[in-house]
């Protein structure tokens, strides 16, 4: 098939890509490398795909004339292209702008095709709220501009599914981690600053939050099963995460183990507005629907993650 997956440049669609191409696919991959983290990890990131021949383009979702540069003869696209996160330094307009204007332009540019391809969109726990600990017929109670805008994407593309427009479904990601993860997530900040001594800073009541960390390739299998199930997916919300919840306490202790030294912690007085306390995965549809199951436990996901890092960043410093 020929795929277009949009983010390709970004931590998991990175990994997503790889993933299909090794299967075989033929993708095209698209990103628009903003600022909002490093230029250098996303040039890397893209960069290692080109050499495994996957063709990455610039392209601004949030700009209609990006899409002339794309053929019309996709199968699939898989959709992670976001402003991400929770950030004080974000506008709404960033959210706004990336989350459902973009969105909305890749549905028109989807719609364009003769026989439009399925769509895949990349949803998020944010959704849920402060506690994400349902089923996907739980009432969605964001908390942030992040999980507002995120809801907002989803609901355009299944209102697309439901005019009978297309065929997709959307993909509600639980606390992804590993190889690649963006440098103002826990885990990499984590690493990074065990490894060159310097303070974590940690919002007030955060070592209590609970998590379904989930291994970014036990994500990606998930995503490439839709592939072999249009017809059962689509239409749908569904769940993909770790059912084993642990805190960020734990994660902490975790890291500090492989690294085997303790990382300085600098404990801050201020919560983080719209951070989640719980996250939970219920996987009971993806179990039914795709037999997904992770495997991954938390110290072997961190454990690839170390060893990423100090393979892509130590032989710099």
């Amino acid at each position: 098939m020929k795929i277009l997956i949009t983010g390709a440049a970004g931590f998991i669609g990175s990994h997503t890509a790889e993933k299909l191409h090794l299967q075989g696919h033929e993708i095209v991959g698209v990103d628009n490398f903003s600022p909002y983290y490093s230029q250098e990890l996303k040039q890397m990131n893209a960069q290692e795909l080109r050499n495994k021949s996957i063709q990455i383009l610039e392209c601004d979702l949030r700009e209609p004339i990006s899409f002339k540069l794309l053929p019309k003869d996709f199968d699939v696209v898989i959709h992670f292209a976001a402003h991400p996160g929770i950030s004080d330094t974000s506008s709404f307009d960033d959210y706004l702008s990336n989350n459902v204007i973009g969105t909305n332009n890749l549905l028109d540019f989807v719609e364009s095709h003769d026989k439009p391809p399925y769509f895949i969109n990349i949803a998020t726990s944010s959704i849920y709220g402060a506690e994400a600990a349902f089923d996907e017929d739980t009432a969605p109670k964001p908390t942030s501009f992040y999980g507002v805008t995120k809801l907002a994407a989803e609901q355009l593309v299944l209102a697309k599914v439901r005019l009978q427009k297309m065929k997709g479904c959307s993909l509600r990601l639980y606390s992804v981690y590993g190889p690649r993860e963006r440098p103002d997530k826990l885990y990499t900040r984590l690493i990074a600053c065990g490894l060159k001594n310097e303070a974590f800073p940690l919002y007030l009541g955060s070592l209590e939050h609970l998590r379904s960390f989930t291994y970014v390739q036990d994500i990606v299998d998930g995503i490439v099963s839709v592939l072999d199930h249009f017809d059962a997916c689509n239409g749908q919300i569904i769940n993909f995460g770790n059912e084993e919840e642990n805190t960020t306490q734990t994660g902490i202790q975790l890291v500090e183990e492989i690294l085997g030294k303790k990382i300085k912690i600098n404990h801050l007085t201020s919560r983080r507005a719209g951070d989640q306390y719980r996250t939970k995965a219920v996987i009971t549809k993806a179990r039914n629907i795709l037999n997904y199951n992770p495997q991954t436990t938390l110290k072997q996901g961190l454990q690839h993650q170390v060893e990423w890092y100090q393979a892509t960043f130590l032989k710099k410093d």
